[in-house]
């Protein structure tokens, strides 16, 4: 048992990269990727055809319908979801004033007089607000089932982008930038890089 143990440690290559160098290196060679059906319901199937469509508007991939052909598959789970939010607020105003007076003695004459005033104001505010909310959290795995790659990305939507477009969006630009760093067309702190 102990010389099949020292076999194979013999025989397993000592690369000397940390996991992320190897990780890096391992992102640099891919080029073709399958996008598979993220868990999260008929939302996520959605969104996984927004993410081939921005993976592929990158011109660094090939995307393939054929996982057998790909050098890496991107997994994961999205969700979206639709939501109003409820804003309400009351403001008041009450001024009171009152005055008052009277004479009294021996006098034949003897009288009261009361004055007194109130106003008030209120108003009430409701508004109700859609929004929508996208999450997507994805992961590319190599052929050999190691994850060489991953990142989560959430939007409310952008300028002029849903919120499901826009989560794609954000994690095909954070693969490409990525992707750029481990081919060495950007170093780290250049303009578009992440910062890890």
């Amino acid at each position: 048992m102990l010389m099949i143990l020292c076999f194979v440690l013999l025989q397993t290559p000592v690369t000397g990269l940390s996991p992320d160098e190897e990780a890096q290196a391992q992102l640099a060679k891919v080029r073709r990727v399958y996008v598979d059906i993220l868990t999260g319901g008929e939302a996520a199937l959605q969104i996984r055809d927004l993410l081939m469509t921005s993976l592929q508007k990158s011109k660094l991939f090939i995307i393939t319908e054929d996982e057998e052909k790909a050098d890496a598959v991107l997994r994961g789970a999205a969700g979206d979801k639709a939501f109003t939010e409820l804003f309400q607020s009351s403001d008041n105003i009450n001024a009171h004033t009152q005055v008052g007076g009277g004479v009294n003695g021996n006098s034949r004459n003897s009288g009261s007089r009361y004055a007194g005033l109130s106003i008030g104001e209120n108003e009430t505010r409701r508004t109700e607000e859609r929004k929508h909310e996208a999450i997507v959290t994805v992961r590319l795995v190599s052929r050999d089932g190691d994850v060489i790659w991953s990142a989560t990305a959430e939007s409310l939507g952008g300028k002029f982008l849903g919120a499901s477009a826009d989560v794609a969006d954000k994690i095909a630009r954070r693969l490409t930038v990525d992707y750029n760093l481990a081919i060495g067309k950007l170093k780290p702190g250049q303009s578009g890089a992440t910062s890890k």
